[in-house]
């Protein structure tokens, strides 16, 4: 395996940094001072520069007028995201798109260029009904054929809990299943008759909602049927959302490595002294191991590289690193930090919040490990 990086993956690198280099971490909303408060956008200032950068087509494909890169740039982007706290849809838009160019065909063709130029937003509906449970058990999909009373297409039922940036979306995709035991993905414009939108505030602040479907109507073309299309979409939020992670670790360690440098006790820097470099010493080592895991299942989903086990295994391990590793992480920031990092004018907090979301979002590590002790089970190493 060869994990240095290409030059167009290096391309979308750089090109993330610079248009992100601008934005302030002190900038965003935070828990602990807007008291349940929320912003009614994300940042569309940040997003239209996004667009123009083509950051929002990197992972379109060529024919439909995008870079057509892969899950590698896609997390060497979200990583740059992360460090910045960027209040954007990136995740779920990229992912989004990137499954419907490899697996919507002709009848969502004509959407990728309006979502490449940021014209139309994507999120991603995935955290099933409670967070808990598979997510395409929580709607149903019912085929209507063109000899029913109510004309072909398909019908929604259902309800999906924490779904980010849903107010702000046009459309919502979703995994749903069907009565056969298909999974199907369903694109659904927000608007559409029998979809409902509750508010809810997630734990660093930014406004989700628990969106409904009575009856939702949809026509044929808004439903993606192709054998995978799930899968794909569910490994690149689970690769991309660990990349975030790495993101939001490595910004919080590179503060807290100019703190300790800076604050003295007993007339020296507290970073010279043995137990805050161990603790110094063991966030790193979390960190490497983030990076190592993370590439790992890109690459595996990118390249397709067989292995002794499926790809699924390397995004469980990438999973369980980057939500206890970057727990691990921001909960040493805050402890060398003392009172001051807990202070709401530092960005500290706004940084241990977003990790915290992001270690909910990525689940226990608990449950993650079962799912590789099944794979191991299915699958026995020699």
């Amino acid at each position: 395996m060869d994990f240095t990086f290409t030059e167009e993956q290096q391309a979308a690198e750089e090109a993330a940094r610079a248009v992100l280099s601008g934005v302030s971490p002190d900038g965003v909303p935070s828990p602990a001072l807007t008291r349940g408060a929320v912003a009614e956008d994300f940042d569309r200032a940040l997003w239209a520069s996004l667009a123009d950068a083509d950051l929002l087509s990197l992972f379109i494909a060529p024919e439909h007028g995008g870079a057509g890169l892969g899950p590698i740039a896609l997390c060497l982007v979200l990583r740059e995201a992360g460090q910045v706290l960027a209040r954007v849809p990136l995740l779920e838009s990229s992912a989004a798109a990137a499954v419907l160019s490899s697996h919507g065909g002709r009848a969502v063709a004509g959407l990728l260029p309006l979502v490449g130029r940021g014209e139309l937003v994507i999120t991603v509906a995935s955290s099933g009904r409670t967070g808990h449970d598979p997510a395409e058990l929580a709607v149903t999909a019912r085929e209507m054929t063109a000899s029913g009373t109510e004309g072909p297409g398909w019908v929604l039922d259902g309800m999906q809990t924490a779904v980010p940036w849903a107010q702000s979306a046009d459309r919502v995709l979703l995994p749903a299943r069907t009565g056969e035991g298909r999974t199907v993905l369903a694109l659904v414009p927000r608007d559409r008759t029998g979809v409902t939108l509750a508010d809810q505030v997630s734990t660093n602040g930014e406004r989700y909602a628990q969106v409904g479907f009575d009856s939702v109507r949809l026509g044929g073309d808004e439903v993606i049927t192709a054998e995978g299309a799930w899968e794909r979409l569910r490994g690149l939020l689970t690769v991309g959302t660990s990349a975030l992670a790495l993101g939001v670790g490595t910004a919080v360690a590179r503060t807290t490595s100019a703190y300790a440098s800076k604050r003295e006790q007993f007339g020296f820097p507290i970073a010279t002294f043995q137990a805050v470099a161990v603790q110094a010493a063991d966030r790193y080592i979390d960190l490497r191991a983030m990076e190592a895991t993370l590439w790992q299942a890109a690459w595996r989903m990118e390249s397709g590289a067989a292995g002794e086990l499926p790809v699924d295994a390397d995004i469980a391990v990438a999973k369980i690193w980057a939500a206890e590793g970057v727990r691990r992480v921001v909960q040493t920031a805050q402890h060398l930090h003392g009172g001051f990092g807990a202070d709401t004018g530092y960005s500290l907090h706004r940084y241990h919040a977003w990790a915290k979301q992001l270690e909910l979002s990525l689940g226990p590590a608990a449950a993650h490990e079962e799912a590789l002790g099944d794979l191991l089970a299915a699958h026995p190493v020699d």
